[in-house]
């Protein structure tokens, strides 16, 4: 048989070993990920005096054609060559393949478009619950604001002040651990995918049992031992036990650290909160590494639920607790504890089906990459923290009335605005996996594509939120004099949402692609700007100057993921490529 011109077909022919078929199979850019990319070979088949039909071979000098697959189930093993039919079918070379390359152009552009179909519903598909995920914790801190704030003004600015300063310490090392494993566990999960007898990861349980006739007739889900998993886990417990001891212990010092001196009127209130708080720690910094750790087996439907479940029991626990037994802010703090275990016991209890919680031995645990890892995290998480705990301080200087609306325009602002970290948390899992195949096609098209979402998401929050943010500041107090200053504060609300949406969909592609410093150092360098500001602003403009600050902040942070997303040099080089495959070999 001689070759004849060279061509790039979409489709493939397999030879079956000891059947002597030859077969047409057409397949799409998804289902051809493991398929050989070369060029291709056609050949013309000619039986007695009949129709010639085409048979495109794909020829590659990387890897062999595959002998043992079988032909479609409309095709007969001897329907081409060892029928009584086609006795002299003979083989001759064709020299001209111009006839075929338009079908075999449109072939590539619908596979093309298929695979940047299937990226986009994969991404709609993860970020949607995870969208539900993000709002939940959210939803219930608002939920405990509204309680608290029909408490009265005191209340609840004492409880904003300890809820701020929980989220420092319990957040400093958890937003690092739930960024870290996402990537991590994500590319361990594709290093399976390429790799199954990978030393990374093993399975433990049933396989599944094939009959006679093909057909599976027992399947018990395996659970994976991933060292990445049980690394996050002993860290995630190990750091919560030592932030529950640090608040606990240090409530007031903290609380004075923060602008709250001894003849304020919250100190007592807020420390009291603030101490009961602290023993939920261990729960949260858990439920966000286990989070992170789902997000990298992409799963983000397990999270919701039991989250869902969680919170839930919330709903039942704050009216109970406040207002029957009469137990006040520490009855919503004791509401939140509860809640909080609850939805971190099922998420553990779930992860047990799937993977393997503890390994076999400690040598087999990443310690050393994710405090590498984390160690840049950390440093950028240092930065963001500060620069939010000297808003709320400098908030805090300007008495209660101040201190409770900026509490109720950071816990909307929060809300909203974390809605868009859904998408970026399925985005970074899907670059993480894609980066680990060096699929960049895929990549590029993910990045695009969520950028575009985040934006859009952010206009829109800007427009929701101006029209109703009168209304809503209603649901968290009745204070009229409150409500004059939240009214003031809705235009810095609203506003920055655009800004807002891209700071955290440009964090999720840093962490795809794992880069770690680059995130670190520039959320320094930004933060350094935005405190500096929020150190002389509010002098002259009062809070709003606080909320400018903190504006700022949220838009350099959208520059400087720009800066780095423009690069050439950096590793989004592929961006500035224009691929003509949607598979890159290693």
């Amino acid at each position: 048989m001689k070759v004849g011109n060279l061509n790039r077909g979409s489709a493939s022919v397999s030879l079956q070993c000891g059947g002597f078929s030859l077969y047409n199979e057409r397949r799409s850019s998804r289902g051809c990920s493991n398929s050989v990319i070369g060029p291709s070979l056609l050949v013309r088949l000619k039986k007695n005096n009949s129709n010639s039909r085409f048979v495109t071979l794909r020829a590659s000098s990387l890897l062999p054609i595959p002998c043992f697959a079988s032909p479609p189930s409309h095709l007969n093993q001897h329907s081409l060559l060892t029928d009584s039919h086609h006795d002299d079918t003979q083989i001759t070379p064709e020299l001209s393949v111009n006839e075929n390359e338009n079908e075999n152009e449109n072939e590539n552009e619908e596979g093309y478009s298929n695979s940047i179909s299937d990226v986009k519903r994969e991404i709609i598909s993860l970020s949607l619950p995870a969208l539900a995920g993000q709002a939940i914790d959210p939803i219930a801190q608002l939920m405990e604001t509204a309680y608290i704030g029909r408490l009265g003004t005191l209340e609840l600015a004492s409880a904003g002040v300890s809820v701020s300063i929980f989220n420092i310490i319990s957040k400093l090392f958890n937003i690092p651990l739930l960024s870290v494993a996402t990537s991590f566990v994500a590319e361990d999960m594709a290093n399976i995918s390429k790799n199954p007898d990978s030393d990374s990861a093993s399975d433990q349980g049933d396989s599944k049992q094939i009959s006679g006739n093909g057909n599976p007739f027992k399947a018990v889900y395996q659970r994976k031992q991933l060292s990445s998993v049980s690394t996050a886990l002993l860290l995630a417990l190990g750091l919560g036990i030592f932030e529950a001891l640090a608040l606990y212990l240090g409530s007031q010092t903290f609380l004075r650290i923060i602008g709250v001196s001894a003849g304020n009127p919250t100190l007592v209130p807020a420390q009291k909160f603030l101490s009961l708080r602290a023993f939920g720690a261990p729960a949260v910094v858990l439920s966000l590494a286990l989070q992170g750790i789902f997000r990298g087996f992409k799963d983000t439907k397990t999270p919701v639920i039991c989250l869902g479940i969680g919170n839930l029991s919330a709903v039942v626990l704050f009216p109970l607790l406040i207002y029957y037994f009469k137990l006040g802010v520490a009855g919503a703090a004791i509401s939140t504890v509860l809640s909080q275990y609850i939805g971190t016991v099922l998420m553990i209890w779930c992860l047990n089906k799937r993977a393997v919680l503890l390994p076999p031995k400690m040598g087999n645990l990443q310690f050393g990459s994710y405090i590498k890892s984390g160690g840049f995290l950390l440093g950028r998480t240092l930065a963001v923290l500060t620069t939010m705990t000297l808003g709320t301080s400098m908030a805090a200087r300007h008495g209660p009335v101040a201190m409770a609306a900026h509490q109720i325009w950071m816990q909307v602002w929060l809300a909203v605005s974390l809605l868009s970290d859904a998408l970026a948390a399925s985005g970074q899992a899907l670059i993480a996996s894609s980066i680990s195949r060096h699929d960049y096609k895929a990549v590029k098209e993910i990045t695009h594509f969520v950028l575009r979402i985040g934006l859009l998401t952010g206009i829109c929050l800007t427009a929701i939120l101006g029209a109703s943010f009168g209304s809503l500041a209603t649901l968290f107090t009745q204070d009229f004099e409150v409500l004059q200053v939240v009214r003031t504060g809705a235009l810095f609300v609203s506003a920055s949402q655009p800004f807002n949406a891209l700071a955290y969909i440009f964090d999720g592609l840093h962490y795809g692609v794992s880069d770690f410093p680059y995130a670190a150092f520039s959320m320094m360098f930004v933060g350094a700007v935005s405190s500096t500001f929020l150190v002389f602003a509010p002098s002259h403009f009062g809070l709003q100057g606080v909320w400018l600050g903190l504006s700022l902040f949220m838009a350099l942070r959208v520059v400087a993921g720009s800066v780095r997303l423009l690069s050439k040099n950096g590793p989004w080089w592929f961006l500035h490529k224009d691929f003509h495959i949607a598979k890159m070999v290693s």
